[in-house]
């Protein structure tokens, strides 16, 4: 089953990373650490891969989110900072598990739900004051659960999920908001207003932010929550789960702790 809803107008994306292209490399720190990063988990794994493909944004131009690979034909797919615009991720990630065969791997980095949460909450609440509603502004990114739930979904076997929260600091709102700009990563969300908020809207949201999310040296806070997501096409060989009750230690055993029944107070 895939997604039908456009929640990102992605036409608007191509046109937003092609303005920021040329100059990208200065804004692309957070590219190079996702990379970095899913380069170290690839080196803890002693696999030597053949087929490889890098799932990145050129992929879905000019079409449905189709990445056209063909069947059981990739050791390894990768993809850093692209999947969390998609409208149809869990076709994303079922295609991707199509292509790779028996026991190979895909493994992805892609913003997570704690990302901008300073600079959505600071713009929400200037709406809110000045105009008495808010519309979207800041992309709606899925959590560790969701991404967790939608590997299985897509068949993954052994799925991982884990995250990093980056945290960069900024003079000022319209600093961070200049980055964005640079990464290519502004408001794309198809239900977006098309209206100029207007220079009160963005004073306001300044003003929200630097009282609420400023360090002790009084620059503000940008989170970044990057999601590392590792899941691998089913074979026979690989490791199993357990049945319930199989296991041969307690959990609170091995944690030296003591088992606290289901109802019961510690």
């Amino acid at each position: 089953m895939s997604y039908n809803t456009q929640v990102f107008d992605r036409k608007l994306l191509e046109c937003r990373r092609a303005r920021a292209a040329d100059d990208f490399e200065n804004y692309s720190f957070l590219q190079a650490l996702a990379r970095n990063h899913l380069q170290d988990r690839l080196d803890d794994i002693k696999r030597d891969f053949q087929t490889i493909k890098d799932i990145h944004a050129d992929d879905f131009r000019g079409k449905f989110e189709n990445l056209r690979l063909e069947t059981d034909s990739l050791d390894l797919i990768t993809s850093v900072l692209n999947l969390h615009s998609t409208n149809d991720l869990p076709g994303i990630l079922a295609q991707a598990k199509s292509a790779l065969k028996p026991d190979g791997l895909f493994i992805a980095a892609l913003f997570g739900g704690e990302t901008l949460h300073e600079l959505r909450k600071s713009l929400m609440h200037a709406e809110i004051t000045l105009k008495g509603g808010a519309s979207p502004r800041v992309f709606p990114f899925s959590d560790k659960q969701q991404m967790g739930g939608l590997l299985q979904r897509a068949g993954f076997a052994l799925p991982v999920v884990d995250s990093d929260i980056i945290t960069v600091t900024y003079d000022n709102m319209f600093k961070l908001m200049h980055d964005l700009r640079g990464m290519g990563e502004s408001n794309i969300i198809t239900a977006r207003s098309r209206t100029n908020p207007g220079k009160a809207f963005f004073m306001e949201a300044a003003k929200h932010y630097q009282k609420n999310f400023a360090d002790k040296d009084g620059r503000l806070e940008a989170s970044f929550e990057i999601i590392h997501l590792i899941g691998w096409a089913p074979h026979e060989s690989q490791q199993k789960p357990l049945k319930p009750g199989a296991a041969k230690n307690r959990l609170a055993d091995v944690l030296h702790t003591e088992e606290i029944k289901a109802g019961e107070r510690p």
